[in-house]
């Protein structure tokens, strides 16, 4: 499995794309956390702090696809690069200017969030350039899924560090610098800067008029409704048994099962459709959620957020799979950057819906609702299998005369076949 691994990244630019995107994106990742900590040091109170984090990610759910759509419009550079400055000012407004005016540290928060570059999708993009082969490109996906689960781990971390060597407003600060410098290492390489995406039909809808996709979409924001589900539940699981550091063993577990899943779905190559291998994906992580609702000992609870983790890293590996094939032409960086926002949409709605529920029933009820997020993303997609059908192959084109010459030029050595869409074209 190393050894698969190791040889992806060796491809050239490969791990210079990856250590980027993630380097860019720690921001995101650790924004919430960021915020609450700096607005408390402030002098704020919790619901201010809890009304920057709303707005951040709502104006971040926002931006995503909307920048997503201008990459595919004018290419990677022309769009990240201002987007991550522009981001990374607003974060650094409200660290220089603070809380004492509501509208600015609004506006601020609103501007970094709206302006985050869509660093994710554009990845997923360059995968298939770089990496020639779908085989490679698949594990790339399960890489993305297991790296993105060790940033969301290790990005608060290192908020933890900044502020006990320095601050909060220099956390906030240090970490959005990186984040500027990881967007321009992805920007100014050679994939990002040749990148084009493929000729686009005009449609005001983009991505969103492919059916399969708004059925997946529907589906993951109930897997991240289910997340961010048991981020709460845990917490109030922890309370139940007088220790807080329970809900770090619990939520550690469950990254930990991610990472392992991840690992071990992106080492082997899959036989089937991708479409019918994530119902049976969706199916065991809804599986898996149940469970948690017995609520047993400490030790036990953690080994079942352990196995309820297993299947989430290759459920969006195969999810970006899905994506790529129904995302309609020229608007793939969109349609990534859409799942990007309906899974954090979802993540911010449980976390909303679960407290109400956790007053009434305890953390029993709220780990219930996370299975039954599960299920309902389940559902959602066996509702939809006619529109999440194998999409069919598009019809093949008259050969252009530069055509055959390439066409010869492969035959004689040169370079091997193109790629649409994540796809051998």
């Amino acid at each position: 499995m190393a050894t698969g691994y190791a040889e992806l990244l060796r491809v050239r630019h490969a791990a210079r794309l990856l250590a980027g995107t993630l380097l860019g994106r720690l921001p995101n990742a650790t924004a919430p956390l960021a915020i609450v900590l700096f607005v408390r040091a402030e002098g704020g109170s919790y619901t201010l702090a809890g009304v920057l984090s709303a707005v951040y990610g709502l104006s971040n759910a926002v931006g995503q696809p909307l920048l997503g759509r201008a990459v595919d419009l004018w290419g990677q550079p022309r769009v990240m690069l201002p987007a991550a400055l522009l981001s990374g000012l607003g974060m650094a407004v409200l660290a220089l200017a603070g809380v004492e005016s509501l509208p600015v540290a609004c506006a601020a928060a609103a501007v970094a969030g709206l302006f985050t570059p869509p660093l994710e999708g554009g990845l997923r993009a360059l995968w298939p350039s770089v990496l020639k082969h779908p085989d490679r490109v698949h594990a790339a996906y399960a890489l993305d899924a297991v790296a993105q689960e060790v940033m969301f781990t290790l990005g608060p971390l290192a908020v933890t560090v900044l502020v006990a060597l320095w601050s909060e407003a220099a956390a906030l600060l240090v970490i959005n610098a990186l984040g500027v410098l990881g967007a321009l290492s992805v920007v100014v390489s050679p994939p990002s800067r040749r990148w084009r995406s493929e000729p686009r039909e005009a449609h005001w809808l983009g991505a969103l008029r492919s059916g399969g996709l708004v059925a997946l979409l529907g589906s993951f924001f109930f897997v991240g409704l289910a997340l961010g589900t048991i981020a709460v539940a845990a917490v109030a699981y922890a309370d139940g048994h007088g220790d807080e550091l329970i809900s770090s063993y619990l939520l550690s577990a469950l990254g930990a099962g991610a990472l392992v899943g991840g690992l071990a779905y992106g080492a082997r190559t899959w036989a089937g459709e991708p479409e019918t291998r994530l119902r049976a994906l969706v199916a065991a992580l809804a599986a898996g959620y149940l469970p948690l609702a017995l609520t047993p000992g400490p030790v036990a609870m953690t080994v079942l957020a352990g196995a309820a983790g297993l299947f989430l890293a290759p459920a969006l590996a195969c999810a970006f799979v899905v994506v790529d094939r129904h995302a309609p032409s020229g608007t793939v960086t969109e349609a990534f950057s859409w799942l990007v926002t309906s899974f954090g949409v979802g993540a911010a709605a449980g976390t909303a819906v679960v407290g109400p529920v956790i007053e009434w029933g305890g953390a029993p009820a709220g780990f219930l609702v996370a299975g039954a997020g599960g299920l309902a993303a389940l559902l959602v997609l066996l509702a939809t299998r006619r529109a999440l059908a194998a999409p069919a192959p598009p019809p093949p084109a008259a050969p252009s005369p530069d055509a055959v010459v390439r066409v010869e030029g492969d035959r004689n050595g040169g370079a091997g076949a193109g790629f649409k869409n994540g796809h051998q074209a």
